[in-house]
């Protein structure tokens, strides 16, 4: 099997909407978002703002990389909900979570703005939407919602009521440096790449642990490193305890499609640090595949293999031989993509499991869940590697 060739990407990318796209459309408006490894549903009104984001991103990309614009039909259906559902006109809020006709949670996450702005991002580059104008709008809110312009970071969270949180982390941040990239490849608008570029130095340099070089998950609102920060909760979906290889890989992603826009050699030196010490502490030597989280030691403290942790990590490691030519990073996208072209993809049903055990066998039968999954990243990391190199063999 040739990973490293666009007809393979290009047909497994296929897989993985064909998975979705025939059973995602919800009639009543939006996207379903749970479902079994068979692609049954379950829990079908349930909405949350991510996920209907990031299932409008699939199928924009989708219909441009596979050259299906008829996918951007189903783009323009989660749109719609997006627009008429998740945001709420009498507010100036957003959704972020629904029971489809019901609003449950108006808890203004940046994590969820990222997204949003990234969803009009690339409806604009695709095609979906002709005007930029929800583009500055999302970034406007961003501006006055959550940038901090002392610390020169996004803070995370503010409440239905309007209290701004004094929780601090890169997660959301690190997403939001990916829809400024987005933003600024359809506009053109040198704000979103030097607001991107910002945000890369101030959590890849400036915030950065000195010690090992690797990026910190959370902070105080004095920006100093939180380490007693969910220690009782390092399976947290968004805020997990410890370092987390995937995100400093998926770091590395952001620092070489950075570089891309505007080469800067320490974006380079960073992102190969952060994949050579991730690959070297966090990848499996007995079972295979990189697992979830180290402990400030740099010891393993949750071995189970995610698997959006794999895909960003083949994504950098992809750019990473583009960029240097060295065929260390040539090796570690083949053995991650062996990996999980034996455990993770599901070859009889199509898409990926969630996540395996240190056994690497699935914990439930839940393929995709709101919030969770909906293969955004597994899809995103094919079509990152389709267009960050130039010529796959």
């Amino acid at each position: 099997m040739n990973f490293f060739s666009k007809s393979f990407l290009l047909d497994h990318s296929q897989s993985i909407i064909d998975f979705y796209a025939p059973r995602c459309c919800d009639p009543a408006g939006g996207f379903y978002q749970n479902y079994y490894d068979d692609g049954a549903l379950f829990d079908n009104d349930f909405r949350q703002l991510v996920s209907s984001t990031r299932m409008v991103i699939n199928f924009c990309r989708a219909a441009t990389i596979l050259k299906q614009p008829n996918l951007l039909n189903l783009a323009r259906h989660g749109l719609t909900y997006l627009e008429s559902q998740h945001w709420l006109e009498e507010t100036n809020y957003y959704a972020w979570t629904r029971n489809h006709n019901t609003v449950l949670d108006t808890t203004q996450q940046a994590y969820g703005y990222g997204f949003v702005l990234l969803c009009y991002a690339h409806s604009l580059q695709h095609g979906l939407i002709e005007s930029d104008a929800k583009i500055y709008h999302v970034f406007n809110l961003l501006e006055a919602r959550f940038w901090q312009s002392e610390q020169q970071i996004y803070a995370d969270t503010l409440s239905a009521e309007g209290v701004l949180d004094s929780y601090r982390g890169q997660n959301a941040n690190m997403h939001l440096c990916e829809a400024l990239i987005a933003a600024y490849k359809a506009t053109q608008d040198a704000q979103f790449l030097q607001r991107a570029q910002l945000l890369a130095k101030r959590f890849c340099f400036d915030l950065c642990d000195n010690e090992h070089g690797f990026i910190w998950e959370h902070y105080t609102p004095q920006l100093t490193p939180d380490l007693e920060y969910n220690k009782n909760d390092p399976k947290n979906l968004y805020r997990p305890w410890g370092y987390q290889p995937g995100h400093q890989t998926e770091w590395a992603k952001l620092l070489l499609q950075l570089n891309a826009l505007e080469k800067n050699s320490d974006y380079i030196t960073k992102a190969q640090h952060l994949v050579n010490t991730s690959f070297e502490l966090a990848w499996d030597k007995k079972q295979g595949g990189l697992v979830y989280g180290l402990s400030l030691d740099l010891m393993c403290c949750d071995n189970d293999k995610y698997f959006w942790v794999q895909a960003e990590s083949f994504a950098a490691a992809a750019l990473l031989y583009q960029a240097t030519a060295d065929e260390t990073y040539l090796q570690y996208y083949e053995k991650t993509w062996q990996y999980c072209w034996q455990y993770f993809v599901d070859h009889k049903h199509g898409a990926w499991y969630r996540v395996l055990s240190e056994e690497n066998t699935p914990f439930n039968n839940k393929k995709s869940e709101a919030g969770a999954k909906c293969d955004y990243h597994t899809l995103g990391a094919c079509f990152d590697v389709l267009e960050g190199i130039a010529e796959l063999s």
